[in-house]
């Protein structure tokens, strides 16, 4: 029987219910397939772990992650620490120290979900977010702190080597789609320095790739687009930021960030990929027992495909479209159940 590693980070906030849910979901999957087992481990890595240590992650904390297959992450965000702290303390070393460059957000209208947009049904896109330079460098600096001629700047750094292999990324994903169609995100009209190389070398990496239609969208053209348009979208390319904020309208256009997935990736495989809910920690309604378990679930299953486990991925999944199909919905989508409700009848549905 294969058996693989996972650290499990539920971190913040609705991220320590979502990934206990998670859990059960993964453990009754892999019991069902027989196949193989997950032997898990979880990291007490969270905002009162920084508020009692000054840290968030501890001396030697990444080597040790390093030798795990897969990396199960909740959320980070506190009211009590300001949200650079705890994203540069937790999230970002772990993405970055693995190089975990390609972030892919699927976003799809689950069956019994109502998209707000009138033509949302058909909604079935990936967005690709480029995971490790770009506006999220943390490269820049501020001087003359407090007094009126106050400067900060924060540059946005794009390598030929990062856009050519998120490109790369793009392209054999989309090609692998039904529709084989990849939109380009730019906004080299005004940003004529990095994101014209952006450009450049999308349509430099397209020349290998015949196969596959392109279309190029400026950022703010795209959101409107999504909206208005929706069925001619299908996987998109976009910066760190730019993604950042598409995936989010994305899931919105959905029904709700509550169900949607991501997986951090090196595709290499050279370290472990991280897979997270896209909603954050949500500390309105955390120790509530009332968020949405879904966008865990899916996520789950996006870390399963990633093990190889693509049988126990799909069935996951069809557990998820039967349990929301059949009207058993927490609040963000117009239903009355709760987590437990919600995870229960997922696990029984597999």
């Amino acid at each position: 029987m294969r058996a693989y590693r996972i650290a499990a980070i539920p971190g913040d906030g609705i991220g320590v219910e979502v990934i206990a849910a998670g859990l059960r979901a993964l453990q009754e999957v892999a019991a069902r397939e027989g196949s193989f087992r997950l032997e898990v481990e979880s990291f007490p890595w969270s905002s009162d772990y920084y508020l009692e240590r000054g840290y968030y992650i501890p001396e030697g904390g990444l080597e040790k992650l390093r030798a795990f297959d897969a990396i199960f992450f909740g959320a980070v965000g506190s009211q009590k620490v300001p949200d650079h702290i705890s994203l540069w303390g937790l999230r970002l070393p772990i993405c970055q120290g693995f190089d975990q460059y390609a972030n892919v957000r699927p976003a799809r209208v689950l069956p019994g979900v109502t998209s707000p947009l009138r033509a949302g049904q058909g909604i079935d896109w990936v967005v690709v977010r480029e995971n490790s330079e770009g506006e999220y460098a943390g490269h820049g600096g501020r001087a003359h702190r407090g007094l009126p001629e106050e400067v900060a700047t924060e540059t946005a750094v794009f390598t030929r080597a990062g856009v050519t292999r998120i490109h790369r990324f793009a392209f054999e994903l989309a090609r692998k789609r039904p529709k084989k169609h990849l939109t380009l995100v730019t906004k080299s009209n005004a940003q004529r320095h990095g994101m014209v190389l952006w450009d450049e070398v999308f349509f430099e990496v397209a020349r290998d790739y015949p196969e596959v239609k392109t279309d190029r969208e400026l950022v703010d053209a795209v959101t409107t687009r999504m909206v208005l348009k929706p069925g001619t979208l299908d996987t998109l390319v976009a910066t760190n930021l730019h993604a950042d904020i598409l995936s989010d309208l994305a899931a919105a256009l959905t029904g709700s960030l509550g169900i949607a997935p991501t997986a951090n990736l090196n595709p290499e495989r050279r370290f472990p990929s991280m897979f997270e809910p896209i909603h954050g920690s949500a500390f309105d309604i955390a120790g509530k027992g009332i968020a949405n378990p879904i966008a865990t679930f899916w996520t789950a299953a996006l870390m399963l495909e990633h093990l190889g486990e693509q049988g126990a991925a799909r069935r996951l999944m069809s557990a998820v479209e039967s349990v929301t199909g059949s009207g058993v919905r927490t609040r963000d989508l117009g239903g009355s159940a709760n987590t437990e409700e919600v995870t229960r009848a997922v696990c029984a549905a597999l």
